[in-house]
């Protein structure tokens, strides 16, 4: 017998993250690392348990195997729970045959067994690929008290990129009027989070009538909320002022792990009363070499550092050599960087060697674009990469694969 919540989060973490190229060629974008330390989804589980919410479900598709082997029995984030806790929940075969999630309403249609079994009031749906600190229980409260069929978490961005969002056109007291999904013409700057909260009875009903409406997306944005505002349903939003970035790009990546930077950093990810939780494996402490020269960086356990690092993230484990320079770049765990090399403004994924002499990237003023050198690769000595370059694999002269 599953006891009794009063929420349950589905977090949505399936997408293919096809915008990060070389960075999701073998691994599903929740569990990209970020900010040394994190993998992106650390940041909405460590919401869920900051917010008192500890009843949550994984919804997972593409490339999952690593993102599985993280989570696992959810223990770093306080979730391994006899009653509750984490469950990841890929797509299975039922009685009626096996469905890869066909969107985000199909998903959460899928596993509506895993909420029943809990008879939760409400349901919490969250995305995987944001990097933000909320309090889900202060918009648990604001759905309650204006007694909403759904609250839509929202955030004002500029008219010039309200396009890439859902736009909602609210009245004075809050309630959505209107909802236009990704509109080439926005008419209003309130732009949706994909941070819903329903009440599951309601949430049920429209999930099982878009199921059975032939040639529907299956989508939140494409379906389910247009269809609640014709049927009259009460849907509230919820204004959020904090931190908030879709890392759904490789720009956008960059730019959020160089906010965790500098004295007033944008992005906070050291204050004790909001912890962000991960798993962590043993690592030794870094070490910084008594010639090296580090400004302006985070620097994670293991790393060993002899050369110059500047405006930059390291992942655990990280080697620069002697006479090696880094420089407004993200290097992630268990890549060596050798003498003589020289990365900049760059992204470089685990376990990759930057041999002797090679370069990665331009200058920030100079390059065209970041540079991406994927997961398991050896660039070869004296190899330049150019600023602009997705390499994944060895098809690259000057690039090959490293043996495992």
């Amino acid at each position: 017998m599953f006891k009794k919540k009063e929420c349950v989060a589905m977090l949505l973490a399936g997408g293919q993250g096809s915008r990060l190229y070389a960075l999701t060629e073998k691994t599903a974008k929740p569990a990209v690392t970020f900010g040394g330390k994190y993998r992106i989804i650390d940041f909405p589980m460590s919401n869920c348990v900051n917010s008192g919410i500890n009843t949550v479900g994984v919804l997972t598709q593409y490339q999952p195997l690593v993102l599985n082997e993280y989570i696992g029995n959810g223990q770093p984030w306080d979730l391994d729970r006899m009653s509750g806790g984490v469950m990841v929940l890929p797509p299975y075969q039922g009685k009626n045959g096996a469905d890869w999630y066909k969107g985000t309403a199909n998903a959460i249609y899928q596993n509506l067994d895993f909420i029943r079994r809990y008879a939760p009031d409400y349901v919490l749906i969250l995305s995987g690929d944001h990097i933000y600190k909320m309090d889900y229980n202060a918009m648990l409260q604001d759905h309650k008290n204006t007694g909403a069929d759904c609250t839509i978490a929202v955030l004002e961005v500029p008219l010039s990129e309200a396009s890439r969002f859902g736009i909602m056109v609210t009245d004075e007291t809050r309630k959505i009027t209107e909802f236009q999904e990704k509109p080439k013409n926005p008419i209003s700057t309130k732009a949706s989070m994909g941070i819903y909260i329903f009440s599951t009875k309601v949430l049920e009903k429209y999930l099982i009538d878009d199921e059975n409406t032939p040639g529907s997306s299956n989508d939140f944005g494409k379906n389910i909320i247009p269809n609640m505002l014709n049927d009259g349903m009460k849907l509230y939003a919820y204004p959020f002022e904090g931190y908030w970035k879709d890392v759904g790009t490789i720009s956008s990546l960059w730019e959020a792990n160089m906010d965790l930077l500098g004295e007033k950093p944008e992005f906070n990810v050291h204050d004790k009363k909001w912890r962000i939780f991960s798993r962590n494996y043993a690592a030794p402490p870094h070490y910084i070499g008594k010639e090296a020269t580090v400004s302006d960086s985070i620097i994670s356990e293991g790393c060993e550092i002899q050369g110059k690092v500047e405006h930059s993230v390291l992942s655990s484990g990280v080697i620069v050599e002697k006479g090696a320079i880094v420089k407004d770049s993200v290097i992630m765990s268990g890549t060596v960087i050798k003498a003589g090399a020289n990365v900049n403004y760059s992204i470089i994924d685990s376990d990759s060697v930057i041999s002797e002499n090679a370069k990665v990237g331009e200058e920030r003023e100079l390059a065209k674009g970041i540079a991406v050198i994927g997961s398991g690769l050896c660039v070869e000595k004296g190899v330049a990469i150019a600023s602009d370059a997705m390499i994944n694999d060895d098809s690259v002269d000057g690039v090959s694969a490293i043996e495992k």
